[in-house]
C-alpha cells in the first residue's frame, strides 16, 4: 500500500482542483464579502480535501467512514456558501452550476467509497 494512498484517489485530485477554482473567484469578491463568506467558501472547500487524505492514514473502515461523513458535510456547506454567492451576485450563475457540478461528482465518488467500505 502507498504510504500517502490519498494521492491515488480522483477523488483527491478532483477536490483540490475545486479549491483551486473557488480561490480564483474569492479573488474578486469584493472587501465586504472576501473575509467573511469568501473565508468560509475556502475553508470549507480546502476541509474536503484534508478529510480525505486525513481519513486514509486511519487503519479502520470505521474511522475512515467518519472522515469521509465530515468531507460529504464539507461539500453541503461549501455548496450552501456558493449558492450564497451566487444570491449576492458575487459569482455567475454558470460559475455556479460549473462548481456544483464538480461538488455533485466529489460526493458521489465519496458515497462510492462509502459503498465499497461497507460492503468489505
Amino acid at each position: 500500500m502507498h504510504e500517502f494512498r490519498f494521492l491515488e484517489w480522483s477523488v483527491y485530485r478532483d477536490a483540490k482542483l475545486v479549491v483551486k477554482e473557488i480561490h480564483g473567484l474569492i479573488e474578486h469578491f469584493p472587501q465586504k464579502f472576501k473575509y467573511s463568506l469568501g473565508d468560509q467558501i475556502s475553508r470549507s472547500s480546502i476541509s474536503i480535501v484534508l478529510n480525505i487524505a486525513e481519513g486514509s492514514g486511519k487503519y479502520s473502515d470505521h474511522e475512515l467512514n467518519r472522515y469521509f461523513n465530515i468531507s460529504l458535510g464539507s461539500v453541503n456547506e461549501t455548496v450552501a456558501a456558493l449558492d450564497l454567492a451566487k444570491d449576492n451576485s458575487l459569482i455567475l450563475e454558470n460559475q455556479f452550476n460549473d462548481l456544483l457540478g464538480k461538488l455533485v461528482s466529489i460526493s458521489k465518488q465519496l458515497g462510492g467509497f462509502k459503498k465499497k467500505i461497507a460492503a468489505d
